[in-house]
């Protein structure tokens, strides 16, 4: 390949990983009523998913964004996959949030109803993520990274 892979969006990407096996876990441990080690596990959840967005977005602030590098021909079909990835972060974050917050708050009808939903939404966020580095930085080299800073302010 002849190309380096950089090292922030391997990481980042490492962290929601270790996100989603931490929610599989929390998972497994609320199935079988150990409450307090389920906690532990959401929580460590919610860590690596925050060490996660620290990284995105340092580095989209300070760096900016890499264009997808692959072949011209299928760069319509990996924006579309990136929208829908983009819309699932998004939702799952706002799910993960709520769902924190109303297990922490002791509203457990609620967080019962919206903690499965928030798992598979996660679940399908972390695999369509690293589907997208792969494509940004594995099979593809990237393409340009243009600083945020330099787009918004012209230099």
């Amino acid at each position: 390949m002849g190309y380096s892979i950089p090292i922030m969006p391997t990481i980042s990407t490492f962290f929601i990983v270790i996100s989603a096996i931490f929610v599989a876990i929390g998972w497994y441990l609320i199935i079988k009523r150990r409450l307090e080690a389920h906690k532990k596990a959401m929580f460590f959840a919610a860590i690596f998913a925050i060490m996660f967005f620290i990284i995105y977005s340092s580095r989209t602030v300070f760096i900016g964004n890499t264009s997808f590098g692959g072949p011209e021909e299928i760069k319509v079909y990996y924006t579309i996959f990136l929208l829908f990835h983009i819309t699932l972060a998004t939702v799952g974050a706002v799910l993960g949030i709520t769902s924190l917050l109303t297990g922490y708050k002791n509203n457990l009808a609620k967080h019962r109803k919206l903690g499965p939903v928030t798992s598979v939404v996660w679940f399908c966020t972390a695999i369509t993520g690293v589907a997208v580095y792969l494509l940004l930085y594995v099979i593809y080299q990237g393409g340009e990274t243009t600083s945020v800073f330099r787009a918004i302010l012209g230099y």
